[in-house]
């Protein structure tokens, strides 16, 4: 078995890496993601305890998911004087996280004048409760030292457009520590529960102003000797039910002396049994392999596994970014993850989708549309979050108008693939009885009512779309857009040839569709309007035009482009951006057409619009690398494929990334670019696909990989698959696809 170093460290303090070891060193368990910040952080330093599907608006600010009361503050006096980052300089500092196990870890030592202290600490999420936050704080000095570790609920809560509590009770009963927060918007509550144990003598006070409620526990220490303090923390809101207050307390009040060691021992084992089908082995590469699996982690991190309907937010729990929204990102870049590791996870994304189609529907009726268009920023209800004005002018300030939720009319087709891509890995369709049906149908309303038809064309077009290149806006006939409208035409006309496509109440679309003709005819109109849609096709030199007009405009190097910006922080697409009138593009487009449809091109096609349109492609977004690499496989070239998959897979570990679009910060973690590694590595690399319900492989190994092992579910079986290169008396790979279970 191939041994991998599974920790990230950093030695020596730097102030001004707080806000990305927030994101570096996150931990998570699907309900909750603690950003990796030490104790003694603030909302200042961007400290939170991100939900996952709670949100709250405040006045004319954006939506925005809640970060809780933090349960994790604790600050150490030493001596009566406050030792604490960054405000006292540490004589040494570390920083560690446990990526196996998602646990955070810290050790600082100071000096002071009658000798050194040292305190030790770690806190993780616990997988086996989504409620639950465990921590360990040790301190052991060098002297005789009066201490004082003040260790609480912190409710003065870092937000970026709140505050989102009205009201803040905090109380103590019988040493548990409760806060009680009351959102703005809803009125909903938030309950964060906290109890402590300590395994020497002590005196233990309760420290309270309006914001922060704190044990003060005081004592003398022994030269050499280690004062442990373990907590136990609870986190319900509403959501949660109507017991969710009680449930805080009683989750906390059972503590007891080594609860702490109990909890992190199941904790551990449950990361195991992760770890047991997710984990990817590559022999001749152990950076690339460290990179996928920390990749790998992120995404165990954020998986909603709490709950039957939940989806991922853009920048998973790593804060407020993006609004907390779920945007294409989860179906066409982080699925396929839990496709092959996780299915029942990959259902409950999906039924996330079909329980807020009521949204969909209604979006689509308010711009005068059939169907479905589904919210291009998703939160709670399906209500999309995306403003008018989702961009800042950085020499006005003032708001600039965008159409990304008006225009990007491609997101309805990323929900029926992902559907679709869940009942052909898994082989469960229990998905399309439980409302798939009624969605596909719905989003093929909502294509068949785009279309436009020219007087003197037989072709049907989509006239005024943004693609996945956001930096040409209001465009006609995208190519990937068509492609995708067609896809999802044909699927509907398939499914309703074999039958009527029932609601989730029981009524079928024959009882429902009344004088427009009954679902037969409404098979008859997808399958007729897939025919006649154009599509986009390879010119004389082989290029697809990404869209009408496409090759007209200014062909100029990346390079040109960025020296004309007279801010770094300018918006280069829009109006007015220095991008929107070059063939200059955010991310791949064409590129991501061709990974969805290969059948649709020849390889030498591939490969010509791989060379045409990735030099031209900025990589403004996470999500664009990957594509090109997975393309680069479908080419045969893995070699090209290679760094361009390194980039998704070290998003998270690489400094320099893009944290700002106009005004705004949109820093976090990028679950997407993780999921793309993965999908890379498994479906691009590896070669595994689905063909007429068979699991098969066609591997392109990178020249430094001799091997690759992994797990997968495919047609409720699990698989051990091991892809091996070719030695020099074989002209082939030599690929295992081993039954584990059923």
């Amino acid at each position: 078995m191939k041994v991998m170093n599974w920790r990230i460290e950093r030695t020596g303090y730097d102030q001004n890496q707080i806000t990305s070891y927030g994101n570096r060193f996150l931990t998570g368990n699907g309900y909750m993601g603690i950003r990796g910040t030490l104790e003694e952080y603030t909302k200042e330093q961007l400290a939170a305890v991100n939900l996952a599907g709670v949100y709250d608006r405040v006045g004319q600010g954006w939506r925005e998911p809640l970060n809780a009361p933090n349960p994790l503050y604790t600050c150490l006096k030493v001596d009566g004087e406050y030792y604490r980052l960054p405000d006292k300089e540490a004589k040494k500092h570390s920083f560690t996280l446990d990526f196996r196990h998602g646990i955070c870890s810290r050790k600082t030592v100071w000096h002071t004048l009658r000798g050194d202290v040292c305190i030790e600490s770690e806190h993780f999420a616990d997988l086996c409760d989504p409620h639950i936050i465990r921590m360990k704080y040790a301190v052991k000095t060098k002297f005789h030292g009066d201490i004082e570790v003040l260790t609480g609920i912190d409710a003065d809560v870092w937000d970026i457009n709140g505050p989102h509590y009205d009201e803040i009770s905090l109380q103590e009963e019988d040493n548990t520590l409760i806060a009680r927060a009351t959102t703005h918007e809803k009125g909903d509550h938030v309950y964060v529960t906290e109890q402590v144990t300590v395994d020497f003598p002590c005196e233990m006070k309760t420290k309270s102003d309006p914001l922060t409620l704190q044990h003060r526990i005081c004592f003398v220490t022994e030269p050499e000797r280690e004062y442990c303090i373990e907590k136990t923390a609870a986190v319900y809101t509403d959501h949660d039910g109507t017991q969710a207050e009680f449930l805080a307390g009683e989750a906390v009040r059972a503590d007891h002396a080594g609860a702490y060691q109990t909890g992190k021992r199941r904790h551990c084992e449950a990361w195991e049994r992760l770890w047991a089908v997710a984990e990817v082995q590559i022999t001749g590469d152990d950076e690339a392999m460290y990179a996928l699996n920390y990749s790998i982690y992120h995404l165990q991190c954020i998986a909603p596994r709490h709950t039957d309907s939940l989806s991922i937010a853009a920048r998973g729990l790593s804060g407020q970014t993006y609004k907390g929204a779920v945007f294409w990102d989860t179906e066409m870049f982080m699925l396929d993850f839990f496709l092959y590791t996780q299915p029942a996870v990959a259902k409950t994304l999906l039924k996330y989708r079909i329980d807020t189609l009521p949204g969909a529907l209604q979006k689509a009726k308010e711009y005068g549309y059939q169907g479905a268009f589904y919210a291009w920023e998703s939160q709670e209800g399906g209500y999309d979050a995306c403003t008018d004005y989702n961009v800042t002018d950085v020499f006005t300030g003032r708001p600039m108008r965008t159409y990304f939720k008006d225009k990007q009319v491609h997101i309805s087709a990323a929900i029926v693939s992902g559907i679709m891509r869940y009942v052909n890995t898994t082989g469960d369709d229990s998905l399309l009885t439980e409302g798939g049906y009624e969605v596909i149908y719905e989003c093929a309303r909502f294509y068949y009512s785009l279309l436009t038809k020219r007087v003197d064309r037989e072709q049907y077009e989509i006239l005024d779309v943004i693609g996945p290149d956001e930096y040409h806006e209001r465009v006609n006939n995208n190519g990937y857009t068509n492609r995708m409208a067609k896809y999802v035409l044909e699927t509907a006309a398939a499914l309703l040839a074999y039958q009527a496509i029932p609601h989730r109440d029981g009524v079928n679309r024959q009882e429902t569709a009344g004088s427009e003709g009954g679902w037969q005819m409404w098979a008859g109109r997808f399958e007729e309007a897939a025919e006649k849609l154009y599509i986009p096709q390879p010119d004389k030199t082989g290029i697809v035009e990404q869209f009408d007009g496409y090759r007209k405009l200014e062909d100029v190097s990346i390079e040109e482009v960025r020296g004309r910006l007279l801010n770094e922080k300018e918006y280069w697409g829009g109006a007015y951006g220095v991008a929107s009138h070059t063939q200059i593009i955010k991310q791949a487009d064409v590129a991501t057409w061709m990974n969805l449809f290969p059948q649709d091109f020849a390889k030498q096609i591939m490969e010509r619009n791989w060379n045409y349109y990735e030099p031209r492609t900025e990589h403004g977004s996470s999500l664009s690398a990957c594509m090109y690499a997975m393309l680069a496989c479908k080419c045969d070239n893995p070699d090209k494929a290679y760094p361009f998959f390194l980039k998704s897979a070290n998003a998270d570990l690489s400094d320099g990334g893009k944290e700002w679009a106009g005004l705004v910060y949109i820093g976090g973690t990028h679950p997407a670019a993780a999921g793309g590694a993965y999908m890379t590595a498994i479906e691009g690399f590896a070669g595994i696909y689905m063909e007429n319900g068979e699991l098969k492989a066609e591997p392109h190994l990178p020249k430094n990989w001799s091997e690759m092992r992994f797990h997968i579910w495919a047609l409720e079986e699990l698989y051990e698959v091991c892809v091996k290169r070719p030695d020099e008396l074989q002209t082939s790979y030599t690929v295992t696809l081993h039954k584990v279970s059923g």
